[in-house]
């Protein structure tokens, strides 16, 4: 009796080990493809939801430092992109990039015409499917003064112009 409750025994160890080692396979994680900080960018709608100073304090979006900074973007894949003011009013569009390292991006905003209106490069400073944020600077002489513009995903639908 003693050697058959051995054997039982060993039969679940051996029945138990086949078990989570056949199993661990399906429990891992299958890797997206790495997307580029372009196709990162233009895969998402952003909305401005904060934006913190250098001391990391919150900064309310109707501060003046920051209030031209906020609302809904849309980069699409063909370099161009539209912006809309939290209210759904046309903000501005023209053509954008990210540099490939994704520490810049670069807009060019344009009238209807197509008339080149300014040009604006800023360090990003995050850049994820979860977060994109970008540092301005009130005054570009002086870097140790600046405000982080924070967006995340919003499901909120481009506006028809």
């Amino acid at each position: 009796m003693n050697g058959l409750k051995k054997i039982t025994m060993v039969l679940l160890v051996i029945i138990g080990s086949t078990l989570t080692f056949s199993c661990s396979k399906d429990d891992e994680k299958v890797e997206e493809p790495k997307l580029t900080p372009s196709q990162i960018l233009s895969s998402i709608s952003w909305e401005t939801t904060n934006a913190k100073d250098n001391q990391g304090n919150d900064v309310v979006l109707t501060n003046l430092n920051v209030s031209n900074f906020v609302g809904f973007a849309y980069f699409k894949t063909n370099g161009t992109f539209t912006m809309y003011n939290l209210d759904n009013s046309p903000k501005m569009h023209g053509d954008w990039s990210v540099s490939a390292d994704g520490k810049k991006r670069t807009i060019v905003a344009k009238n209807d015409a197509g008339v080149v209106l300014f040009t604006r490069v800023v360090d990003i400073t995050v850049l994820t499917k979860e977060e994109f944020t970008y540092r301005i600077y009130p005054n570009n002489n002086d870097k140790t003064i600046y405000f982080d513009i924070i967006h995340t995903p919003t499901t909120h639908k481009e506006p028809q112009k």
